[in-house]
């Protein structure tokens, strides 16, 4: 617009074309790395679909030094010197947790940090006044800074870390053995919480990774995993291969089906969808097409490999198999289509027909992804599926079959495990607040204000100093004797004694201060004292 020469005018339109595909692919670079599935993944031998961890937001480093020490000096009415100690100490928490250990302690690191906020919050930070600093920290998926004077938004950061801390340890189980598959449940469901507390509490966070479209898509993402982790646990723990336990594999797998899907759903809505890694979009459409095909070969398992039912039998798998398909399937009655085997056969056929049908999609949806198609384990698993479904059709397809394999019903979903969201658990790291020596919270918070401190000389007279003292942490005036020697001093009702003889005391007991006034000689004593 600058310039009406049509020369400079395309010159910089070539320019500016050739940065702007340079940053394209760096944007698909950065994506790769952020949304990186492999990274997490466990190393045992056997083979688990992978799962959808989530990277760390990270953050600049911040120094509060200058800061807190002149707000300990101008609030407080102490040298802020004296603090730097606790200041550095809260500054090394810090600096720590911005790079936590990928286990336990990694995550009580972070639980440490977002409790000591609380206090850092109560002591320094005024609803009229800022701190005058700023919290910087990147999207944990774009690598997009952002900041915020608020001390909310470092708290939310701190606590979206701790879901994605637990989504990390969730993906590195190994999920083949009863321990691994409890701990991935545990981690999952865990991060569920992590990520709901955060939707609920926190508001207006100016990056995408924590606004409400986002958690609510990750909430889900977690319970949809947890759900994947409890269908993997049942094929673990039913070993029999008896009717039942295979029309419950079904549904079992019906279930994630639903839950993935409602996954994809919400990945592909208006807010998410540019936001959310193509990979991540990717996989949750192919477990969703993946467990709809292994529930329709668990159903047709069912009919074929399972005598047919006796007539002690048939009563219960009658029940199981009422509930069994959304819509009844066509053709004879039940009692009918469990005794007789040859119908058992064909109403097998439709379900291995179907779950072929959306074992090929799953393979087709997973080879349109670059990022997937590098990773082995998916292809396996994807493949082994699709290979067994097929062995067993070619088995059950006799060549005189001239009956159309009609279309199999879906499968109702059901669950023997619903999944929990997990609320994050703060009281289980237990902190002492690092500035206690500015004294109780009650009254030494960010939000009072006092005049500044008072020195008073009192004599013992014929009342004793002439007041009386009720309360703890820090002791209360109650009331001043008119005409006494603490009313000539000019205490008050409702001052608060901070030290007496030079001995801080707003972290003594009633009974402690009554003593230390008691043990003053002739000379008196020189009590110092705060008004709200």
């Amino acid at each position: 617009r600058a310039t009406s020469n049509h020369k400079v005018k395309e010159t910089v339109a070539l320019e500016l074309s050739y940065v702007n595909s340079n940053l394209q692919l760096l944007k698909e670079e950065l994506e790769e790395l952020n949304s990186s599935v492999d990274v997490y993944q466990n190393d045992s031998e056997s083979i688990s679909v992978p799962m959808i961890p989530l990277g760390l937001k990270e953050t600049k480093e911040l120094d509060l030094l200058v800061p807190l020490k002149d707000l300990i000096s101008e609030h407080y009415g102490e040298e802020g010197v004296l603090f730097e100690k606790e200041i550095k100490e809260f500054m090394e928490l810090r600096q720590a947790m911005r790079t936590p250990s990928r286990n336990e302690a990694g995550l009580e690191l972070l639980m440490e940090y977002y409790n000591q906020l609380y206090f850092l919050d109560s002591r320094f930070f005024s609803p009229t006044k800022n701190l005058g600093v700023f919290f910087h920290w990147y999207d944990s998926l774009t690598g997009v800074p952002s900041h915020q004077r608020a001390l909310a938004f470092e708290k939310g950061s701190v606590l979206f870390n701790i879901g994605a801390l637990h989504t990390q340890i969730g993906a590195r189980q190994d999920r083949a053995s009863l321990p691994g598959l409890n701990q991935a449940i545990d981690a999952f469901q865990k991060a569920a919480g992590a990520f709901n507390y955060l939707k609920e509490n926190f508001s207006n966070a100016p990056s995408l990774d924590m606004s409400a479209a986002s958690l609510n898509m990750l909430v889900r993402l977690m319970v949809a995993q947890v759900q994947e982790c409890v269908f993997e646990k049942m094929t673990l723990l039913r070993a029999q291969h008896d009717f039942l336990t295979r029309l419950q594999l079904a549904r079992e797998a019906a279930r994630v089906e639903d839950v993935y899907s409602l996954v994809h759903q919400t990945m592909t809505q208006a807010h998410v969808k540019d936001y959310v890694p193509f990979s991540w979009t990717t996989m949750v459409h192919v477990k969703s097409e993946h467990f709809k095909a292994l529930s329709h070969y668990f159903a047709a398992i069912a009919l074929c490999d399972c005598p047919a039912a006796s007539d002690a039998e048939l009563p219960e798998q009658e029940k199981a198999f009422i509930q069994f398909h959304v819509t009844m399937p066509e053709g004879p009655s039940l009692r009918i289509l469990l005794q007789d085997p040859e119908e058992r056969r064909k109403l097998g056929k439709a379900h291995l027909k179907k779950a072929i049908m959306k074992h090929e999609e799953a393979m087709r949806i997973h080879g349109l992804c670059k990022i997937l198609r590098k990773m082995d384990i998916l292809q396996e698993v994807l493949s082994f599926a699709h290979k067994r479904s097929l062995s067993k059709y070619s088995e059950i397809d006799h060549e005189e079959d001239f009956f159309e394999t009609g279309d199999a019903p879906d499968i109702h979903p059901k669950t023997h495990q619903k999944p929990e969201i997990k609320s994050p658990n703060f009281s289980q790291v237990k902190v002492t607040d690092l500035f206690h020596r500015l004294g109780p919270l009650s009254v030494f918070s960010a939000k009072n204000k006092w005049y500044p401190a008072r020195r008073v000389h009192l004599m013992r007279g014929e009342n004793g100093f002439g007041f009386t003292l009720r309360g703890d942490s820090p002791v209360l005036i109650a009331g001043v004797i008119p005409g006494g020697c603490a009313a000539e001093a000019g205490l008050k009702e409702g001052d608060y004694i901070i030290s007496v003889n030079g001995k801080d005391c707003k972290w003594s007991k009633h009974a402690e201060v009554v003593q230390l006034l008691k043990s003053t000689g002739e000379e008196g004593v020189e009590i110092s004292v705060i008004t709200l």
